[in-house]
C-alpha cells in the first residue's frame, strides 16, 4: 500500500515526529502500519453521545486486530434537545460545519490513511459525512445508536413526550407533578433520541448512502452488540484502506437518490433536506431541493415510527433494522441496489443477510405501505420563492387558509402559545430565525410541542425561516427561503394577512398583490447582525440559503 501517513512517520527527516509519537507509546512497528484517525464526538453534555468514548476503544481494538494503528481525536457536539428554545440552540447548525471543518483539518494535518467517525447527536452525523467527503480518503461512519424508550406506568416515552407535556401543562391539561413524572422517565440512559427524529433519520441515510456499514446503525447504544459492531467498523476501515474505497466513490448521484428515498420511506426529519444538500456539495454531486419532492412523491411511506407513528427506533432494530427498510426500497424499485457501500459490497449483496422478524409491525409490507407517497413535501410560492419544507406524515388535511400571527423571534411565539393567544385557524409566522437571521436556524420543537400539547395541532399552522426538530409533528413548515434578512417575502407579512397553503399543488402563498409586497419592502429596513464578533458573526458572513443546504462554502459558487 502507498500510505499517506508515511509523509509524517517515515524517513530520516521525520525522526522528530517519531520521537514525539514514541513519547506517548507508539512504536516503530505501529508507525509503519496504516494510521487510522478515530474522530470522536463524545461529550458529557447529553445522553446521545455519552457512550462513544467506550465505543471508540472497541473500534481501536478492531483496527489493531486488522493490522492498523488507531489515533483518536475529539471534535464537538451540541445537543439540540438540551439547548432547544434558548439562545444556545443557535449553536446547533453552526456546529455541523465546525465539526466538518475540524475533522477535515485534523486529517489533513496528520495525513491519516483512513478515518472512522463516531457520531450520534443530530449535527455530528452530517458534519462527519461532510468532512469525509471533502477529504475523500477511506472512511467509515459509526452511529452510536438510539436511546431505549422510557416508561411511565404502561406508557412508553421519548423526549417528544416531554416537549408536548410542557405545552399540555401550560394549557392546564396536566399537573406539575404529571409533567415532572414524564420528565423523570422519558430518557432512561445513553443514546440518541428514540424516534425517527434527526439523529435516526441521518443514521438511516448513512447506511443507505453507503458510508456506514449495513447492520451497524440500528443497534441501540446500550445494547451489548454495539461493542461487536464497533470492532467490525475497525475491520471495515482497514479493508477500505487496503482496497482504496473512498467516500466519493460511494456517494454518487444514485446513492444520494437512494438516501432521499430512505428519508421519504421512513418519515424522516426535514433536517435531512439541509444535510443532504450540504453533503452533495462536498461530494461534487448535483442535487437540488426539488429533487426531494420528485423522489418523495414516488416513494411510499413504510415506517410506523414516532413522531407521527407508533413505534420507536429500538423497535426498528428488533424488526430487522435499517437494512430491512433498504430492502423494501430495493424490492419495490424505489432505490438502486447496485450502489456500492463502504464494505466494497453493493447494497444488494449486503441485503442478502437481512432477516425480517416474523410478525413485526414496524416496517410495513411492500404491498401495504402506510401512504403511497413519502414523508417530505417541498412547497413554493409567493411566500417561499426558493422553497420550504413540510413533513406530511400524520397530517390529514390537504390545505389551510388563515390569518398570519407574526413574531420576530421564537421566544415571543412561545409566550403567545402558552398564554393562549393563538387561536384555531391562525398561521403562526416566526421569522428572522434563518441561517443568517437567527443566526443558526434554530429548531422550534418547544413551540411546535406547545402547540400540539395545547390541542391546536389540527387547527394551527406554523411556518418559519428556521428549522424543526425531527421530533416535530403537525402542520409545521420550515426552511422558508429566502429567509427574512435576505429580503424574503416572509419579512413583510403582517398580522391578519391571509396565508394560503395547498399541499396538492405544493404551494405556499401570501394573498397580497405584487405591488403591495413591493411597497412594503420599500419601507422595510434590514435588521443589523445579532452578533458582531466571534463564531456567530463569522457564520453570518459565510452561510448561504437553506434552499442550498445552509453551507458556509456557498461563496465558491
Amino acid at each position: 500500500m502507498s500510505l499517506r501517513s508515511y509523509t509524517i512517520t517515515q524517513g530520516r527527516d521525520r525522526a522528530p515526529a517519531r520521537s514525539m509519537l514514541k513519547a506517548i507509546g507508539f512504536t516503530d512497528e505501529d508507525l509503519r502500519k496504516p494510521i487510522i484517525g478515530i474522530a470522536n464526538t463524545w461529550i458529557e453534555t447529553m445522553p446521545c453521545n455519552y457512550n462513544l468514548r467506550a465505543l471508540a476503544e472497541k473500534v481501536k481494538e478492531g483496527v489493531r486486530a486488522a493490522g492498523g494503528t488507531p489515533m483518536e481525536f475529539n471534535t464537538i457536539a451540541i445537543s439540540d434537545g438540551v439547548t432547544m428554545g434558548t439562545e444556545g440552540m443557535k449553536a446547533s447548525l453552526v456546529s455541523r460545519d465546525l465539526i466538518a471543518d475540524s475533522i477535515e483539518l485534523t486529517a489533513r494535518g496528520y495525513m491519516f490513511d483512513g478515518l472512522v467517525t463516531l457520531v450520534a447527536c443530530d449535527k455530528t452525523i452530517p458534519g462527519a459525512a461532510m468532512g469525509l467527503l471533502r477529504l475523500n480518503i477511506p472512511s467509515v461512519i459509526l452511529y452510536g445508536g438510539s436511546i431505549m424508550p422510557g416508561k411511565l406506568g404502561d406508557k412508553l416515552l421519548s423526549i417528544q413526550d416531554v416537549f408536548e407535556a410542557v405545552g399540555a401543562n401550560a394549557a392546564g391539561k396536566i399537573t406539575d407533578a404529571e409533567l415532572l413524572a414524564i420528565e423523570d422517565h422519558a430518557c432512561p440512559g445513553p443514546g440518541a433520541c428514540g424516534g425517527q427524529f434527526t439523529a435516526n433519520t441521518m443514521a438511516t441515510v448513512m447506511e443507505v448512502i453507503g458510508l456506514a456499514p449495513m447492520f451497524t446503525a440500528s443497534v441501540p447504544q446500550v445494547d451489548p452488540r454495539k461493542d461487536d459492531v464497533s470492532r467490525y467498523c475497525g475491520k471495515v476501515i482497514m479493508d477500505a484502506v487496503k482496497n482504496d474505497i473512498k467516500p466519493r466513490d460511494i456517494c454518487t448521484r444514485t446513492a444520494f437518490e437512494n438516501a432521499i428515498a430512505s428519508v421519504a420511506a421512513s418519515g424522516g426529519s426535514t433536517n435531512a433536506v439541509l444535510h443532504l444538500l450540504a453533503m452533495a456539495k462536498d461530494a461534487g454531486v448535483a442535487l437540488d431541493i426539488d429533487d426531494f419532492q420528485t423522489i418523495s412523491q414516488r416513494t411510499p411511506l413504510y415506517l410506523d415510527i414516532k413522531p407521527a407513528g407508533k413505534y420507536f427506533a429500538a423497535d426498528v432494530d428488533a424488526a430487522g433494522g435499517i437494512p430491512l427498510i433498504a430492502k423494501r426500497l430495493v424490492d419495490g424499485g424505489y432505490a438502486d441496489g447496485s450502489a456500492m457501500t463502504v464494505t466494497g459490497k453493493t447494497i444488494n449483496e449486503e441485503l442478502a443477510a437481512v432477516v425480517e422478524t416474523p410478525g413485526q409491525q414496524v416496517i410495513k409490507p411492500l404491498d401495504a405501505p402506510i401512504k403511497k407517497t413519502g414523508g417530505l413535501l417541498i412547497l413554493k410560492g409567493s411566500l417561499a420563492p426558493e422553497g420550504s419544507v413540510l413533513k406530511v406524515t400524520g397530517i390529514a388535511k390537504k390545505s389551510h387558509r388563515g390569518p398570519a400571527r407574526c413574531f420576530n423571534r421564537e421566544e415571543d411565539a412561545m409566550a403567545a402559545v402558552q398564554a393562549g393567544k393563538i387561536q384555531a385557524g391562525d398561521v403562526v409566522v416566526i421569522r428572522y430565525e434563518g441561517p443568517k437571521g437567527g443566526p443558526g436556524m434554530r429548531e422550534m420543537l418547544g413551540v411546535t410541542g406547545a402547540i400540539m400539547g395545547a390541542g391546536l395541532g389540527e387547527d394551527v399552522v406554523l411556518l418559519t425561516d428556521g428549522r424543526f426538530s425531527g421530533a416535530t409533528r403537525g402542520f409545521m413548515i420550515g426552511h422558508v427561503a429566502p429567509e427574512a434578512v435576505d429580503h424574503g417575502p416572509i419579512a413583510i407579512v403582517e398580522d391578519g394577512d391571509i396565508i394560503s397553503i395547498d399541499l396538492e399543488k405544493s404551494s405556499i402563498d401570501v394573498e397580497l398583490a405584487p405591488e403591495t409586497i413591493e411597497a412594503r419592502f420599500a419601507n422595510w429596513t434590514k435588521p443589523p447582525w445579532k452578533y458582531t464578533n466571534g463564531v456567530f458573526a463569522k457564520y453570518i458572513a459565510l452561510v448561504g440559503s437553506s434552499a442550498k443546504g445552509a453551507v458556509t462554502s456557498h461563496f465558491e459558487e
